[in-house]
């Protein structure tokens, strides 16, 4: 029961912050193929979820500023504008792990109209690339990391 609660908060904390995978993993003390394969699967999940509502909790967001009178474009949005403009859906799959969450992301790629297909297609290869890189950096600085959790 202990090993699933372990593997459970490294899959959860994935689906929201990605980085949140490998300091959870390191902190628990699962191995390095557990946390890296947990990272993916619950950024994942996120990306298999958020490709189907994103277009929809966009909206929401949108409606949500207007009602608060915020403006629409922020310097964030105009950063994520210019890696669309550059990269298209491959650029915000290589950016979310490390720059978005994996909601966001997503949100963002649905937004400007990616297939689910390709959407899940490039987050997973990031994903799965960031994840290696991440969890490698965590476990070898691992004295380190622990000191910020």
């Amino acid at each position: 029961m202990e090993e699933l609660l372990k593997y459970m908060s490294v899959y959860l904390v994935s689906t929201v912050k990605f980085i949140g995978g490998p300091l959870a993993g390191v902190s628990l003390g699962l191995s390095y193929l557990e946390t890296v394969f947990l990272t993916v699967l619950g950024m994942m999940t996120s990306v298999l979820v958020f490709s189907y509502i994103g277009r929809q909790a966009s909206k929401w967001y949108a409606a949500y500023r207007r009602d608060r009178q915020k403006p629409v474009f922020s310097r964030r949005s105009r950063r994520i504008i210019r890696i669309w403009r550059n990269f298209g859906v491959v650029g915000v799959a290589f950016f979310t792990p490390i720059l978005l969450s994996p909601v966001f992301g997503t949100v963002v790629a649905a937004v400007f109209g990616a297939p689910r297909r390709k959407i899940f297609l490039h987050m997973l290869w990031s994903g799965t690339i960031w994840s290696f890189i991440l969890t490698a950096l965590v476990y070898r600085f691992e004295e380190m990391a622990l000191l910020y959790l």
